[in-house]
């Protein structure tokens, strides 16, 4: 594993307008992750996860600090420039998915492909070589509604793969599907992980997917309170994580 750091945020600071109100999302947070891991961001809902998952993901904007994704600043990204790197350097699993449902499960693997331009030819296989490494090949021609939770899960977790980003991007993957699935998308996330060295980031509140995460970032009110590596993470998984 590389100990490079493939994602680094410093100091950023997230506010929202509610009528009159105000929500601080983030609160100056702070941290690396490395090429090859599989972060987990582990805190209630309202800590600021899906917001921080969404501001490294390029779909959100930070009031202040600074964003480096694989060596790409995001705070000079504008236009274009911004929907490539969504395209090229990031894979979303949102915790509904986000499927297409009038498209077949190879077409929605194959979407991200044809939007960045792939030879049709060279899409068509990486289609087969996705959906046969989230064993999902036997299903390339049924369409979303016909599918399990959890085998959408492998759907979205293939086509977020499309592109070899450098980061993929996971929100709440326990958050609709039964614990028996759990287990076997987190088996899977283990198994790309250590095949391929994707990176992954997850934003969780449950100890089954926290526990196949080699980093642990603990966030309370917008803040990082506590990082677990090693045999941390398992001390972490012991107490109130």
């Amino acid at each position: 594993m590389s100990s490079e750091a493939v994602v680094v945020v410093r100091d950023v600071h997230k506010t929202y307008r509610y009528g009159r109100s105000y929500v601080r999302a983030l609160r100056g947070i702070s941290l690396e992750v490395t090429r090859g891991d599989i972060a987990c961001l582990v805190g209630p809902s309202g800590s600021g996860k899906t917001t921080l998952l969404n501001i490294v993901g390029g779909i959100d904007f930070p009031d202040s600090g600074a964003v480096v994704v694989d060596g790409v600043d995001l705070g000079k990204l504008k236009g274009r420039e911004l929907s490539n790197y969504r395209l090229r350097k990031i894979g979303y699993v949102f915790q509904f998915y986000n499927l297409v449902p009038v498209l077949t499960v190879a077409e929605n693997v194959e979407l991200p492909l044809a939007l960045a331009g792939v030879d049709k030819k060279i899409r068509e296989g990486r289609v087969r070589e996705l959906l046969e490494a989230v064993g999902l090949a036997h299903l390339a021609s049924r369409t979303p509604d016909s599918l399990s939770g959890g085998e959408q899960q492998r759907v979205a977790i293939a086509r977020a793969l499309a592109n070899n980003p450098a980061v993929v991007l996971m929100d709440e993957p326990s958050a609709s599907i039964d614990v028996e699935s759990t287990v076997k998308i987190m088996k899977l996330v283990e198994k790309l992980n250590g095949e391929l060295g994707q990176t992954f980031i997850i934003a969780t509140h449950d100890v089954l997917v926290a526990r196949s995460c080699s980093k642990i970032y603990k966030i309370r009110d917008g803040m990082v309170v506590g990082v677990y590596s090693g045999d941390n993470v398992a001390r972490a998984l012991l107490g109130d994580i």
